[in-house]
């Protein structure tokens, strides 16, 4: 069950993240912040949407907004990532699931005719005072950037 509700209050949370830092919810107070659930670093649907969002970087930051990648990936696995995809974001590393549980994105998948337990591609869009404004499940890598920033644009 989630732990979080459009129009509430994100729970604080804080976890490990590229360029040797943690980063809780806290440090973006004042700002939009998107953070964007994806299965697994450097597979063609995530490396797809990362690139999505770095290209439209500089339209979020004009937008006062935030993005941050979560996955369970290593943080070593990350940095490789993203400075291999020239991301100017950082990610986030949930070996433990904390945000993944967090924010309800575990989900059973079919992989090769096999159940597995993964992330669902997932975005939330949070805005200045920390409150969650939208949230999108299953989605679909085409479109769906220009979707997020038109979202935060609109806030």
């Amino acid at each position: 069950m989630s732990n979080i509700a459009v129009n509430k209050k994100v729970p604080a949370f804080k976890a490990a993240a590229t360029g040797e830092q943690t980063l809780k919810l806290s440090d973006f107070k004042g700002k939009k912040l998107v953070i964007y659930f994806y299965p697994k670093d450097s597979t063609p649907g995530c490396t797809t949407e990362g690139q999505d969002f770095r290209d439209h970087y500089a339209k979020f930051k004009r937008a006062n907004t935030v993005v941050l990648g979560v996955s369970r990936d290593s943080l070593k696995s990350h940095e490789n990532f993203k400075a291999k995809q020239a991301f100017p974001f950082d990610l986030l590393s949930d070996p433990d699931e904390e945000l993944c549980n967090l924010f309800d994105v575990i989900k059973e998948k079919n992989m090769y005719g096999k159940k597995v337990m993964g992330i669902e591609r997932s975005t939330f869009l949070i805005d200045e005072k920390g409150v969650l404004r939208h949230e999108w499940r299953k989605v679909k890598v085409k479109g769906h950037v220009e979707e997020v920033l038109h979202a935060a644009k609109a806030l």
